[in-house]
């Protein structure tokens, strides 16, 4: 068996959902028939392509990861992170900034990148964590609910160094205490202009400047907008893509759930869309962003 093959395999007996990645770090090209679907028919989780989709073709069957690696055994593993894989990992990338806090960022399961950083695994604490930076530490990410991180032993495709495992602690460990509140942490808000969030009001569950978004009712606004003007044909479809734009404003704290929701149904509704196509354009366009319902 190759190198790439046995940490394929040896992750899978942790437990850990891996798939291939491009040579570039970029997830592999969807087959024809996926790009040809209608993506508000196609669920990514259910499809049954071997490597479209990104970290929706993670498994732990072993038979579909050495399938994987035969067909492209230059491509780089990658495990999905996140509670499917009990995993938080933080990454930190010394280039821009990142640095190993010892005080907050105990001994634990370790890989020593490509680009000279690390990669220090966790358990993932039970509720959802959002992939992004760790508040107040820059060039330190999280890789959580909807995201990933390649393994050893690929290849960084600038540097051309492997990834490497650290014999540092062989178990992944609890979060302590701190590091657990600080990747729990809502989004930090940005100062934005001011939305109105009267009860009943249009901007109610909007929060203002949430997550960089200055102006979170103009975005909704323009998300539902869109819907409006779709083309007979292209409803459902255009439906599926305010979903995901309106789910990554949830994720980014930017609107409650329960108002997006409201708001694409009733948008769904407007465009002479079925009950059923609703619910479903809401469920993939939040489960391809990575953000529960």
């Amino acid at each position: 068996m190759s190198d790439l093959l046995t940490s394929a395999l040896d992750a899978v007996g942790r437990g850990w959902p891996v798939f291939i990645l491009g040579r570039t770090k970029r997830p592999l090209a969807n087959c024809k028939a996926c790009r040809d679907t209608n993506p508000v028919e196609h669920d990514p989780a259910a499809c049954e392509c071997l490597t479209c989709h990104g970290f929706y073709a993670a498994t732990t069957d072993p038979a579909r990861v050495t399938a994987m690696v035969t067909q492209h055994p230059r491509g780089l593993l990658a495990v999905r992170t996140g509670a499917v894989s009990v995993l938080v990992v933080v990454d930190i990338d010394p280039r821009n900034g990142g640095r190993l806090d010892t005080t907050l960022m105990p001994p634990t399961t370790a890989v020593a990148t490509g680009n000279h950083g690390w990669h220090l695994y966790y358990r993932h604490p039970g509720h959802p964590v959002l992939s992004r930076g760790l508040p107040g530490f820059p060039g330190v990410d999280i890789k959580a609910d909807g995201g990933y991180v390649v393994l050893p032993p690929s290849i960084h495709p600038v540097t051309r160094l492997p990834y490497r495992w650290l014999r540092v602690c062989g178990r992944v460990n609890e979060m302590p205490p701190r590091l657990r509140d600080a990747v729990s942490q809502p989004v930090e808000p940005r100062p934005g202009p001011a939305v109105a969030t009267t009860a009943g009001g249009c901007g109610a569950g909007l929060m203002a400047g949430a997550g960089g978004i200055s102006s979170p009712a103009a975005l909704l606004d323009a998300h539902l907008a869109a819907v409006a003007r779709a083309q007979e044909g292209r409803r459902r479809t255009t439906l599926y893509g305010a979903a995901r734009g309106v789910a990554r404003m949830v994720g980014a704290k930017a609107l409650d759930t329960a108002t997006a929701i409201a708001a694409l149904t009733d948008a769904g509704q407007k465009a002479q869309q079925s009950e059923r196509d609703i619910r479903k354009a809401i469920a993939g366009g939040f489960q391809a962003e990575g953000v529960p319902l």
